[in-house]
C-alpha cells in the first residue's frame, strides 16, 4: 500500500481564536524558543509540505499579522471568529485547493508540537486504505493533533456551528481513524492561561 508523500498536502493552520483566558495576554504571541508561538507553528507547517499553508486569522488589524511577516503561507481573515473554531475551520476548508485529497488541521496554540509530528501524521496519510482521519496521539495514545482528514470529510466539518471543534464528527469516524504516536503529551498539551504557560515554562527549565 503507498502513502501520500507528506510534502503535498496542505495544512489549514487556526489561529484565529480570541485568547479569551489569557486576561489580556495573546497565548499565541507567546515567547517559544525566541519566537511567538503562531510563527513557530507556521514556519514548522510550512517545512512539513510544500503544499499551501493557510492561516485562519482574526480580522485585521491584529498583531498576529505582524508576527508573521516574511512567513510563506496564505491569510484567511475570519470576522466571525468570536462565535466559535466552527467558523475558522469552514473558511480554512473552503479556502482549500479543490483538487486536494485531504487536509491537515493545525491548532496553533500547542506549542510542543513541530515540523516532525507534523510529517510523521502526514507520513500515515494512504488514501489507498479506507481511513478517513490520520491524527496524532499521545505516547498513551489518547487522541489529539494535528489531524488529517481526507476530502470527504470536509462537508462534515463545515456543517459545524459555534464552538464545535469537529469532536462529534471525529468520534462518528473512530472506527475510520487512524492515530499516530507522538512523543510525551504533545499532540494533546495546550496553554490557555498564563498559570498554564509559567507551568509549561518551569517544565522546560527543569
Amino acid at each position: 500500500m503507498t502513502s501520500l508523500p507528506e510534502s503535498e498536502l496542505p495544512v489549514i493552520v487556526l489561529a484565529a481564536g480570541q485568547s479569551a483566558r489569557m486576561r489580556g495576554r495573546d497565548k499565541l504571541l507567546e515567547d517559544v524558543a525566541g519566537e511567538p508561538l503562531l510563527r513557530r507553528q507556521v514556519r514548522h507547517a510550512c517545512a512539513a509540505t510544500t503544499g499551501p499553508v493557510i492561516v485562519a486569522l482574526p480580522s485585521p488589524p491584529h498583531d498576529r499579522y505582524k508576527a508573521l511577516e516574511g512567513c510563506n503561507f496564505i491569510s484567511i481573515e475570519v470576522p466571525d471568529a468570536a462565535t466559535g473554531m466552527s467558523a475558522s475551520l469552514k473558511r480554512g476548508i473552503n479556502a482549500l485547493p479543490r483538487a486536494a485529497p485531504a487536509a491537515m488541521i493545525l491548532p496553533a496554540d500547542l506549542p510542543d508540537l513541530d515540523a516532525r509530528d507534523m510529517v510523521k501524521v502526514l507520513g500515515a496519510v494512504a488514501l489507498e486504505s479506507d481511513a478517513e482521519v490520520w491524527r496524532g496521539a499521545t505516547e498513551t495514545g489518547l487522541p489529539g493533533h494535528p489531524l488529517v482528514i481526507r476530502a470527504c470529510v470536509f462537508d462534515a466539518f463545515q456543517r459545524l456551528r459555534g464552538d464545535q471543534g469537529g469532536a462529534e464528527v471525529l468520534k462518528a469516524l473512530r472506527d475510520k481513524t487512524v492515530l499516530v504516536s507522538l512523543p510525551g503529551d504533545r499532540a494533546r498539551r495546550d496553554l490557555d492561561t498564563p498559570e498554564d504557560w509559567a507551568e509549561w515554562r518551569a517544565g522546560r527549565a527543569s
